[in-house]
């Protein structure tokens, strides 16, 4: 799911850019000092579970945790997704630098379903935590295939959703047994 450079119109990706830059910005905003020490754990969580593949349909996949990061951080989880990309295409070229705004809010948007669903359901249990992690992976799959739809790349595009339902379902089952341990050990770690 990560668009290298290139493949991309160097305005779509500017303005990506300039979204994203605002976003970090508007997720760090008046940050409390107890907030930076879990965000830095997330974003290395975030950034060694990126390192695992699995080969699925001819290409492979990686968690993304984003609705496990959206259910945690709430507003907070954009400017982890984007740091965590940010060293990705860096140390492994996953993406681009000029592409780094587009991945960001694509991502980020499975951390905003993530938080939206969290906040929205009444209830906090399993059940909702599985469409937190569901969500957060599908939802980011969805608007990388429109975007190349909306490019005119190719109606294969829409395979790329299928290849993520799988992946979908597993990260809602790992974000949904986070939830049940953290609520065990940890109750503070999940927001209200």
């Amino acid at each position: 799911m990560h668009i290298a450079d290139g493949l991309l119109p160097v305005q779509v990706s500017l303005a990506a850019d300039v979204l994203s830059v605002g976003a970090v910005y508007l997720g760090g905003r008046n940050l409390e000092s107890e907030e930076i020490p879990k965000m830095g754990i997330f974003t290395a969580a975030l950034f060694i579970v990126s390192l695992i593949h699995f080969p699925l349909a001819g290409t492979s996949i990686h968690l993304g945790l984003f609705g496990m990061a959206g259910l945690m951080f709430g507003k907070r989880s954009f400017p982890i997704i984007f740091i965590t990309l940010l060293f990705q295409s860096l140390i492994f070229q996953h993406g681009g630098l000029l592409s780094l705004g587009v991945n960001a809010l694509a991502m980020g948007s499975g951390a905003l379903a993530g938080w939206l669903i969290w906040d929205l359901i009444p209830i906090k249990n399993k059940i909702t935590a599985f469409f937190c992690g569901f969500a957060g992976i599908l939802l980011p799959a969805f608007v990388v295939s429109l975007l190349f739809l909306l490019l005119d790349y190719g109606k294969g595009m829409a395979f790329l959703l299928t290849v993520y339902i799988p992946a979908a379902v597993i990260e809602g089952v790992l974000t949904s047994v986070a939830v049940t341990f953290l609520k065990k050990v940890e109750p503070g770690m999940l927001r209200k």
